[in-house]
């Protein structure tokens, strides 16, 4: 039986850490040029954008106070009604995007598989870099089950992607200190990040993609810059 386990265990992790890692990239460039060709084709190329203009401040007779400045802006985007929620949702993609990128581990693996490899964080900044996410992950969990409003619009499925996008740092981060099995766990995080990989162009994950779009090529109230599209 032990025997067994250990053939099934390195047949796994030598398609975890080969044959896998290429499928699971080849589904998320070619996901992603799939959704973003077809986003596109839901808008059309903008020919007169209508101008944004926020309200005035009111004089104390509720007339319009010419003088008096406009209300800023941000006040009236998710940076001023939730700069909790921004600030952790900030840190947290920030992380996710970068550091398995510039994670030593990842990058030797890089280099030993096409011979070239970028350059890596120390690896006490990817330790530190892991826990906030966590940190951050937690946040995101402990919101989505206390905060009511969010609560009534959760399902199973929010769950299974928090699960799958949090996943890969934990398993990672067991694995690089030997916490359990380490084979288990680094088995467990290959697996993870092909799955996280291969997902992204099909669920919320693709989000990420989204907002770049969103803010500077559509054209809405929330546009950086002049945009070049409207729905």
């Amino acid at each position: 039986m032990e025997i067994l386990n250990l053939i099934t265990s390195d047949l796994l992790y030598d398609l975890a850490r080969g044959p896998l890692v290429w499928i699971s990239f080849l589904i998320l460039i070619l996901g992603t040029i799939y959704r973003t060709v077809k986003l596109f084709s839901f808008t059309r190329k903008k020919k007169n954008a209508w101008p944004v203009s926020l309200p005035k401040k009111k004089a104390p007779d509720g007339d319009t106070d010419k003088s008096a400045p406009l209300i800023p802006k941000w006040k009236f985007t998710v940076f001023g009604a939730h700069p909790v929620m921004i600030s952790v949702s900030t840190v947290f993609h920030v992380i996710l995007f970068i550091a398995p990128i510039f994670l030593l581990a990842h990058n030797i693996m890089l280099d030993e598989a096409v011979g070239f490899s970028l350059c890596s964080f120390p690896e006490k900044v990817t330790d530190y870099m892991t826990i906030v996410f966590l940190v951050c992950g937690l946040f995101f969990l402990l919101r989505r089950i206390f905060i009511a409003r969010v609560r009534a619009i959760s399902s199973v499925y929010d769950y299974i992607i928090w699960c799958i996008t949090v996943a890969p740092f934990l398993t990672g981060f067991l694995s690089y200190y030997q916490v359990f099995d380490y084979k288990t766990m680094i088995i467990l995080h290959m697996l993870s990040g092909e799955l996280m990989l291969a997902a992204a162009p099909f669920t919320k994950i693709f989000h990420m993609v989204f907002f770049f779009f969103g803010r500077f090529v559509l054209v809405t109230q929330h546009t950086i810059g002049k945009g070049s599209r409207t729905w």
